[in-house]
């Protein structure tokens, strides 16, 4: 029998804070690329295939996100199945949008977590929507945020962000600028892809001490934050190190104006599970950027359909596939 969550259901059984505990998990078991090897992409003429493959440590549940897209439509579908890792059975199949949008907010709520200084936090947001506000409630769920400052290019998106983040009680401003948006902020949060694909977020306006998180680039022909960014800050977290070095414009774009940042690059497992100290002086500027990662995908969903199967939620059926003798 597998159980089968459509969006709704996965939202309904979703929980910040434990999606970011999920993650810590995770992280802490030292995911490695045998376990989680890189994404693969197929190109075709009218479309695209990703996957992102994963088997935890965790002896429970294998599994695997598979993306597909219609650029020339503006369509996008995501689709997670797991297997239990004894019996190679289908135990769920979900529905991966929502998803995906959630465990890439809670792995950056658990990188800021530990990357920037103890206490409350000021938030500045550079986007305004699904995923931008996703982060601030994952940031929410982890520290308290005493004020937002939201900039996004209309007026009416930075003002119907605010408007929706009401509920957590958090002072929200809307910005006239990306750099007013950010000029009085602990954490600055990247997540709103430019149209022309320039960077978002300059160098020249980060102060000492910030913690940066950029999510809105992960392929070479898009871009985020400036080489500036890079050259200024004193660590560079990555959830996929070679994919974040590799295969983003931020970075592509960095050394070709001679800023190679490798040296100064750890993995998220690096700082979740301590081998790798983080923040060392107050001062320091970091970052955290993500491609996203099946770690994210499986801990998340996994979660999700735990708390679906115990609410008895979603759609238990026997969908006729079923594992065959090798």
């Amino acid at each position: 029998m597998t159980l089968i969550l459509g969006d709704a259901a996965v939202r309904s059984v979703f929980d910040w804070k434990e999606a970011v505990e999920a993650l810590r998990a995770a992280y802490a078991g030292d995911p490695d690329g045998t376990r989680f090897p890189a994404r693969r992409m197929a190109r075709g003429d009218h479309g695209w295939l990703r996957t992102l493959s994963g088997v935890p440590a965790d002896p429970a549940l294998m599994g695997l996100k598979i993306i597909a897209a219609s650029p020339e439509h503006g369509r996008v579908s995501y689709l997670i199945p797991l297997f239990d890792q004894r019996s190679a059975e289908l135990v769920a199949l979900l529905d991966g949008h929502s998803i995906t949008g959630f465990r890439t907010a809670a792995a950056s709520a658990l990188a800021a977590d530990v990357l920037a200084p103890a206490g409350a936090l000021r938030v500045g947001l550079i986007g305004s929507g699904f995923e931008a506000k996703n982060h601030v409630r994952a940031l929410a769920a982890v520290r308290e945020l005493t004020s937002v400052t939201v900039y996004s290019p209309r007026s009416e998106s930075r003002t119907r962000c605010a408007r929706e983040l009401a509920d957590l009680g958090v002072e929200i401003t809307p910005a006239e600028s990306a750099r007013a948006a950010v000029a009085d902020a602990d954490v600055v949060v990247c997540a709103a892809r430019s149209r022309d694909q320039s960077p978002t977020l300059l160098g020249a306006w980060l102060r000492p001490g910030m913690t940066v998180v950029s999510i809105g680039s992960t392929l070479p022909e898009q871009r985020e934050v400036d080489p500036e960014v890079l050259s200024r800050c004193a660590l560079l977290v990555a959830d996929m190190v070679e994919e974040v070095l590799e295969e983003t414009g931020d970075l592509i774009a960095a050394r070709a104006q001679g800023v190679d940042v490798s040296r100064r690059t750890v993995s998220l497992a690096d700082l979740v599970s301590g081998r790798h100290p983080g923040r060392e002086k107050r001062e320091q500027i970091l970052l955290y950027k993500s491609v996203g990662s099946a770690v994210q995908d499986l801990a998340v969903a996994e979660m999700c359909a735990r708390s679906a199967e115990r609410d008895g939620l979603g759609l238990v059926t026997d969908l006729g596939i079923h594992p065959v003798e090798k």
